[in-house]
């Protein structure tokens, strides 16, 4: 069985990297050049995956020069905007290396952090992951609410999550054939990584700014992305539904003896209206969210159901050899 070390493979490349790509060609030259100069200084032989997500600033033209210039570059090139969790698996899907790192093209995570990867696999892990020591760049609000989710998640989930954790990571060749098997339509890669088992360790790192361009991730998109990681790995929220309405029928049913008793003992004239409304309403609100955790659940049923591949691709440029 596979696990930690040096071997190549066939094609005597012994780490790829997979770079997802949505408009980065204001960073995307000086990420290359930082990171070809890291590789070159430490692996024998690499290539360097982008793939390409759907792209409209000039950063798939910049990518396909790069190809021709660059025997060590390969490009998928996905027909559309899938979104950067299917980028990646698109990634995984053609990486030839012997181990694996996933990094963003932003710079935030420093390509000069991947020796300190390559040492950890030496050493027999397959999943090393990068924890931020700090989130430079980023707004307290950002901050509190990515700390707030990884704790809820680490506590409703039954996978251990790294908190602190992105996709800034490197796997395995076992551990990227194992994450090829997982074929679900929404997919929380971080979770993914975690699931999957195998060897791991952390590897602290501080995260730079952004060196040029804007964010992908507004709020909305962070509440739905955190939606997804808690609906993908976890059934909590069908089961504190379950909780809440057996603890709303229990005070109900003491209230509706309340209410007879009193009305036997004592009559009732007709009042109360606004007690009345109170209820009405907060019991409606409650069965809504319950629906729509329910519905939340539903619906990734339903887009499972479809059974269609994940992505597709306009062309695959594989690397042409291992560069050293």
């Amino acid at each position: 069985m596979e696990s930690g070390g040096g071997s190549t493979t066939a094609q005597g490349v012994v780490l790829s990297v997979l770079v997802p790509v949505y408009n980065e060609i204001d960073v995307l030259p000086e990420f290359h050049r930082r990171l070809t100069a890291v590789l070159g200084a430490c692996v024998p032989a690499y290539e360097v995956m982008y793939v390409n997500d759907g792209s409209t600033d000039g950063s798939l033209a910049w990518l396909e020069a790069l190809c021709d210039r660059d025997p060590a570059v390969a490009l998928v090139d996905l027909s559309r905007n899938f979104g950067k969790e299917i980028a990646m698996a698109a990634g995984l899907d053609h990486v030839v290396g012997e181990a694996v790192v996933v990094i963003d093209a932003d710079l935030q995570d420093p390509p000069e952090v991947i020796p300190r990867l390559l040492e950890q696999w030496h050493a027999g892990y397959d999943n090393v992951f990068a924890r931020r020591r700090r989130r430079e760049g980023e707004t307290w609000l950002k901050k509190a609410s990515a700390a707030w989710f990884y704790k809820l998640i680490g506590r409703l989930s039954r996978v251990d999550i790294p908190r602190d954790t992105g996709d800034f990571r490197l796997l395995s060749r076992r551990a990227v054939q194992a994450l090829r098997q997982l074929r679900e339509q929404h997919r929380f890669m971080k979770g993914l990584f975690a699931w999957i088992g195998y060897p791991s360790i952390a590897v602290e790192y501080d995260r730079d700014p952004r060196m040029a361009g804007q964010t992908k991730f507004n709020y909305w998109k962070l509440w739905n992305f955190a939606i997804e990681g808690i609906t993908s790995f976890t059934i909590a929220p069908l089961k504190m539904a379950t909780y809440f309405g057996l603890a709303v029928a229990l005070v109900a049913f003491v209230a509706i003896v309340a209410i007879i008793v009193k009305t036997v003992l004592f009559g009732d004239p007709v009042k109360g209206y606004p007690s009345l409304m109170s209820v009405v309403l907060f019991l409606g609100g409650i069965q809504l969210l319950a629906l729509g955790a329910l519905g939340e659940y539903i619906g990734r049923m339903f887009n499972e159901t479809k059974g269609r591949p994940l992505y597709f691709t306009k062309q695959v440029i594989p690397s042409h050899r291992g560069h050293g």
